[in-house]
């Protein structure tokens, strides 16, 4: 695998509203996203404070399905939303107005995720400690950042279920392409 671009090392403190401090791998600080619960411990939402730039937000859209968030800046600009079509389902997608991505466990048996886009392929991977709360986000492709927190978020929040590899990771044949050639 190629070296990756950019690696960002996460550290979680806190339980009922828990805190991720993200840093470069040379440990100087990017930033601080802090969730927040409702009384009943239901996700609602988060705030990103980064160390230079715009302030984030992500927020539980109304609905009953789970990884149901959008995310916007300080201002009001819409960046990007998030669907897990089913509870059965692992794949949340993510549409950020022109690009789709998918997030997915990653392959083989340990907690994270991976990032793939629909043209290009896998992004970014996200690594999460076996036990630890900490992670280490590895961007193989350029994305936007506050795309790329956007998944590490949603990551977190269901990283439990991310143990086991994803129904991506088997080979799936290529459907059967018409012939071009013409009889006469």
């Amino acid at each position: 695998m190629a070296e990756p671009l950019r690696t960002l090392l996460t550290k979680v403190r806190g339980l009922w509203n828990p805190v991720h401090t993200i840093a470069e791998a040379d440990g100087s600080p990017v930033g601080i996203l802090k969730v927040r619960r409702n009384r009943w411990g239901l996700v609602v939402g988060a705030d990103y404070r980064p160390e230079e730039g715009e302030v984030l937000e992500f927020r539980r859209d109304p609905g009953i399905l789970r990884a149901q968030f959008s995310l916007w800046t300080e201002d009001g600009e819409w960046l990007g939303s998030s669907l897990r079509w089913h509870v059965g389902r692992r794949q949340i997608d993510l549409w950020t107005g022109s690009k789709p991505f998918r997030v997915v466990p990653r392959t083989g048996l340990g907690r994270g995720w991976r990032v793939i886009a629909s043209r290009t392929g896998e992004v970014a991977t996200i690594r999460l400690g076996l036990l630890g709360r900490a992670a280490r986000i590895d961007l193989q492709r350029k994305m936007d950042p506050e795309l790329l927190l956007f998944c590490y978020f949603l990551g977190s929040l269901t990283s439990k279920e991310s143990f086991f590899p994803s129904w991506l990771d088997r080979t799936i044949p290529s459907p059967a392409r018409p012939s071009t050639s013409s009889q006469t």
